[in-house]
């Protein structure tokens, strides 16, 4: 989002070109959760695949319904207090939001006013930003959470959790809102030297980061975890996913400036260059460490970039995407390992790519952030630009206070339903498959191959396919 205040105008109006943007830009952020389903989908054993898949498809359905209800008026209605928390009341089922226009400024000296956007677009915008932020969590405890406690998860964690993280980063004052957020320029944190987050590195990724190591620590390990082989099934999907991650995150960061102009134009050159050089980055780190270039590091490649840029996109030059997108991809590819070391089971690496490529794109700002970036005169210069340590600090604290709050509350939420619902499969189901136990689907029949009317029922074909199920059995177990 665009961090500089915007104010009610002399005589407001809608501008066409802003709005079409806005609304394009939140399609492609709605179609990246359908890509997130299929990079992780993909990343998963043949016996989890559907359910991986599913657990970002349910996040639509609750965390779109709760955010028109209440989830808006959380993030952007008038605050309660020290910018840390929207009326969850005052805007319920966006009654006052249908004839809203955000975004426009003033009339001065005569000079025609600029035009806004309909909240409602506004609305469209933000909702999509929270789905995706709950389905990343997931990935954390692929093969063996139950589906219906996930489910009730979503929502209780949208609403605890991310709302509030959203009002800090995206409530900026003057624009949705009724006041500041906490953490956001122009908010209240640090005595107003706000931090830079364009588009949601601290409120979305370093956030379900966070939540998705408090996750895997509550419900443990996987069975053979450390020990049996848990490659990816399907690579084709992992590749497809990330494209389409690729493709919908230009509108999760360009769409940020609510306007088509210059600031989306150079956020979108630069969450381009980032992304190519983490997938540059990750690749030499495999090359020198493991001798291959794999496309699983390609792909995790291009997310950590993305992700990293995210919070940078609009503060950083061209140049400086191009570091922070290195960094990016070399740091997290040696990150995914922590959880062997350190014990903790973030099956699909939530944590190495979400949590330290938030970290990074987020602490780099303090270091790269320039006067010469797409936001132009409104940056404030990082520590390499003359700026000294002050904007380094603020970056520094608004990350860790997201990760703590996020770490701590997620934890209580997930320990408690543990103890009410039980929040794993049992060992016996997550061994014979999580798809079969929770949705009494499989994601590939492979019994029909070896149907129909060329095959019928002559005896060897019948034992081919006894062999092949047998043989598909060992597989998945």
């Amino acid at each position: 989002m665009s961090l500089h205040s915007l104010a009610t105008a002399d005589v407001p109006f809608i501008d066409s070109g802003n709005t079409a943007w806005t609304i394009a830009a939140a399609a492609l952020v709605l179609f990246m959760t359908p890509g997130l389903a299929f990079f992780y989908g993909g990343m998963v054993r043949t016996k989890s695949v559907l359910n991986m898949m599913m657990m970002s498809f349910i996040s639509m359905g609750t965390v779109g319904t709760v955010w028109v209800l209440w989830g808006y008026s959380e993030a952007f209605g008038p605050d309660l207090g020290h910018g840390l928390l929207g009326n969850p009341f005052s805007e319920f089922g966006l009654h006052h939001v249908m004839t809203a226009i955000y975004g426009y400024v003033p009339a001065a000296g005569g000079s025609a006013a600029t035009g806004g956007i309909p909240g409602m677009a506004f609305v469209a915008f933000q909702v999509v930003f929270a789905i995706i932020a709950v389905a990343l969590v997931s990935g954390a405890i692929a093969d063996r959470a139950k589906f219906t406690t996930w489910t009730v998860f979503t929502v209780i964690w949208a609403t605890v959790v991310y709302f509030p993280a959203a009002h800090w980063v995206f409530a900026f004052n003057g624009y949705a809102a009724k006041a500041g957020g906490w953490i956001a320029n122009g908010g209240l944190f640090l005595h107003g030297h706000g931090a830079y987050d364009f588009a949601g590195g601290t409120a979305i990724h370093i956030n379900a980061g966070a939540a998705g190591l408090a996750l895997a620590l509550v419900i443990g390990k996987r069975v053979g975890f450390g020990k049996d082989p848990m490659r990816p099934h399907n690579l084709t999907l992992v590749m497809i996913g990330a494209g389409m991650l690729w493709f919908g995150w230009f509108g999760f960061n360009a769409g940020s400036a609510l306007s088509a102009g210059t600031l989306a134009a150079g956020v979108w050159v630069n969450t381009l260059g980032a992304t190519c050089t983490a997938m540059l980055g990750w690749l030499l780190v495999e090359k020198f460490r493991d001798g291959h270039f794999t496309s699983l590091g390609a792909a995790s490649g291009v997310v950590a970039g993305l992700v990293a840029i995210t919070p940078a996109c609009a503060t950083v030059t061209p140049i400086g995407a191009l570091i922070v997108g290195l960094a990016a991809g070399a740091i997290c590819a040696l990150a995914v390992g922590l959880k062997f070391k350190l014990g903790f089971d973030d099956s699909l690496d939530v944590v190495g790519v979400h949590l330290v490529g938030g970290l990074v794109g987020t602490l780099l700002i303090g270091l790269l952030a320039s006067k010469s970036s797409p936001n132009g005169s409104g940056t404030r210069d990082g520590l390499f630009y003359g700026g000294g340590f002050l904007q380094l600090g603020v970056q520094a604290a608004a990350a860790f206070t997201v990760l703590i709050f996020s770490f701590v509350v997620t934890y209580i939420i997930g320990y408690a339903l543990h103890k009410t619902m039980g929040f794993r499969i049992s060992q016996e189901e997550e061994i014979a498959g999580i798809d079969q136990a929770e949705h009494a689907e499989t994601g590939y029949d492979f019994g029909n191959l070896f149907s129909g009317s060329r095959i019928g029922h002559h005896p060897s074909h019948e034992q081919d396919a006894r062999h092949h199920d047998e043989t598909q059995e060992k597989v998945e177990a």
